[in-house]
């Protein structure tokens, strides 16, 4: 069977342009995955930034409503790691731990994944008092002492949009002079509330349950020392899940998927990306769900003009 369109991915993005498509009558099959199916959000407790939701939503939740609404309009989610992909000639083929699959058009959604620190613990005090997105989750650090690791101009973003919550927020930078951009810096530098802990790196997080600390080590000399902080915001950058198709389709230095903006198309014809997989500067989710929107309309004209 050849599918008019299948979806490598799931979350904002993919579900999106699975309601789409399967209002179009184009019956999508989305390869959500068999371990990250929904995205990022499902890491995330409560979202209280996506418009409808006047009390919030968790991150599970929303996912699972965007699944069923596209499964009502004929949308096949299957639970599939998809392994290799061929995307040249008018027909496409995807490989799956389980089967291959045949599709006029392919949607990519695999989404990015926020960098790590790679230490123990950090992994389960995830939403516990360790965060990747303050824009997410800064609301519920109000009056707490919090921690931002990285140099560049979106760790000075997170840390400036904390001071709204915190009590005290502390930049935790491995050098003695920040990346970020001149502008960036000088507002972070000058809010009384954001001090600077230079020539840092973070080497131990503290706490079972929930973060209450962390020990800090000296770039130049290796002394260490423990900080008390309830919040650790991990601003070190994100990795995108490209790699899949780094070698066929343009990516930038990043990794992320070059698209002819405002379109979602990529470089090869019936091949579309959308999502935090080809968005190097926003990283939310509604802004995943506009261009899931794209890309399945993109997909739908691709496919009526090649009728």
């Amino acid at each position: 069977m050849i599918h008019d369109v299948v979806i490598v991915g799931s979350g904002p993005a993919g579900y999106t342009a699975a309601i789409y498509a399967a209002r179009a009558q184009l019956k999508p099959v989305v390869l959500a995955g068999s371990v990250t199916a929904g995205g990022a959000l499902m890491n995330t407790t409560e979202v209280e930034n996506y418009p409808g939701f006047i009390e919030g939503i968790m991150g599970p939740e929303l996912m699972t409503q965007m699944q069923e609404q596209a499964e009502r309009f004929g949308a096949e989610v299957r639970y599939e790691d998809v392994t290799a992909l061929d995307l040249t000639g008018e027909i496409k083929r995807i490989t799956t731990s389980e089967e291959v699959y045949e599709a006029r058009t392919v949607i990519i959604s695999t989404g990015s994944e926020y960098r790590h620190l790679g230490l123990e613990g950090e992994e389960r005090l995830s939403g516990h008092g360790v965060s990747y997105c303050a824009t997410c989750d800064g609301f519920f650090f109000k009056d707490q002492d919090i921690v931002v690791v990285g140099g560049g101009d979106s760790a000075m973003e997170e840390a400036t949009f904390l001071t709204r919550f915190a009590r005290s927020v502390t930049v935790v930078h491995r050098r003695d002079e920040l990346r970020a951009s001149a502008v960036m810096a000088q507002r972070a530098q000058a809010d009384p509330k954001i001090s600077f802990a230079w020539n840092s790196t973070v080497v131990a997080l503290h706490g079972e349950d929930s973060l209450e600390g962390l020990t800090l080590q000296d770039t130049v000399t290796g002394e260490q020392r423990r900080i008390e902080a309830t919040g650790l915001f991990v601003a070190i950058g994100q990795v995108p899940r490209s790699e899949l198709v780094a070698d066929v389709l343009q990516v930038d230095d990043a990794g992320y998927i070059i698209v002819d903006a405002p379109s979602q198309r990529t470089a090869i014809p019936g091949v579309f990306a959308c999502g935090d997989v080809a968005d190097p500067t926003y990283q939310q989710a509604i802004t995943a769900a506009g261009s899931g929107c794209r890309a399945a309309l993109d997909a739908e004209h691709y496919l009526s003009a090649q009728a």
